[in-house]
């Protein structure tokens, strides 16, 4: 018990205590989500994301491999939430919510900085496809659902279109196969960014909680919560011995699948009228149990 103590005081407790500190600055200073959301999306998390890529840390063998990992881990529980909403018989709007918040977790703001704490820069730089291929399914196979026809996938290829990580990534790519150097003053500038990026998204978690609202489906963010946080890294573990990941990639890929339901999702549940409040509490519910989960998770991935 002391062990798991200390692993959620020195791994998880850091990341409540900075979410904390957005929540407050929300509550008492009415500091908005949207600034800094953008500011964390268009100019942190794009930096963090190249930095990441050109450290020399990964291969591109390393990124296929992740890459496809992510994304069967994110289609696989998708496939397992859709089978059970479909026996249970839930309505249209429950069934497309249930998947929004169990595919989809907050592998950038927690995620992050979770793989950062638990287990250093390696497992960071890997963490990162992740976070970079969850976001893609986001804006193209979130948006189809969130929709459920009202998009076309043109259009919600177009969406992928205006994510600023994957331009990121994609001149990451070339800056490795060029070998090429980014000039010192850009270089600086470039870290500098990347060195905020966790830190504000931490904070812009919390300012996101504050503005959470409560639903009434109980039982449907409940089944959401074991969902996301138990069945979804019971199969991403399952799915690690298939891709025969090990190491740093190993704990990344199942950290990253543990962690609660993306704030995004509220993005998605708000743009399309999407069961707003029981998206909004499955993010919120998911986030203060993940400690209970992701702890003992930790444990097992040997941190």
């Amino acid at each position: 018990m002391r062990e798991l103590l200390l692993l959620f005081v020195n791994n998880l407790l850091p990341i409540f205590l900075a979410a904390g500190a957005g929540f407050l600055v929300a509550k008492y200073l009415g500091v908005p989500a949207k600034p800094v959301s953008r500011i964390a999306f268009f100019i942190f998390s794009p930096c963090l994301i190249f930095t990441l890529l050109t450290s020399g840390r990964l291969n591109g063998d390393d990124i296929t491999l992740m890459v496809a990992y992510a994304a069967v881990s994110i289609i696989l529980v998708g496939l397992v939430t859709g089978l059970i909403a479909y026996i249970l018989r839930f309505k249209r709007t429950i069934i497309v919510a249930l998947l929004i918040t169990v595919m989809f977790g907050n592998v950038g703001n927690f995620g992050l900085s979770l793989n950062l704490f638990a287990f250093g820069e390696d497992a960071l730089a890997f963490a990162s496809i992740y976070f970079v291929t969850s976001a893609t399914l986001v804006y193209t196979l979130g948006v189809v659902l969130a929709s459920w026809g009202k998009t076309d996938l043109k259009t919600a290829l177009v969406g992928v279109l205006k994510v600023p990580v994957i331009y990121a990534v994609l001149l990451a790519l070339l800056f490795n196969w060029q070998k090429w150097e980014l000039p010192l003053p850009i270089d600086r500038t470039v870290s500098l960014f990347s060195d905020a990026a966790i830190p504000v998204m931490i904070v812009l978690l919390g300012i996101q909680l504050y503005n959470a609202k409560v639903s009434k489906e109980i039982f449907t963010v409940g089944l959401s919560n074991v969902l996301r946080l138990v069945v979804s890294p019971a199969l991403a573990i399952g799915l690690a011995a298939v891709f025969h990941l090990e190491g740093s990639a190993y704990q990344a890929g199942v950290l990253e699948a543990a962690v609660p339901t993306a704030v995004l999702a509220t993005v998605l549940a708000t743009e399309y009228n999407l069961e707003p409040s029981l998206i909004t509490t499955a993010v919120v519910s998911s986030t203060l149990l993940s400690p209970l989960t992701v702890t003992p998770l930790l444990k097992i991935l040997g941190a």
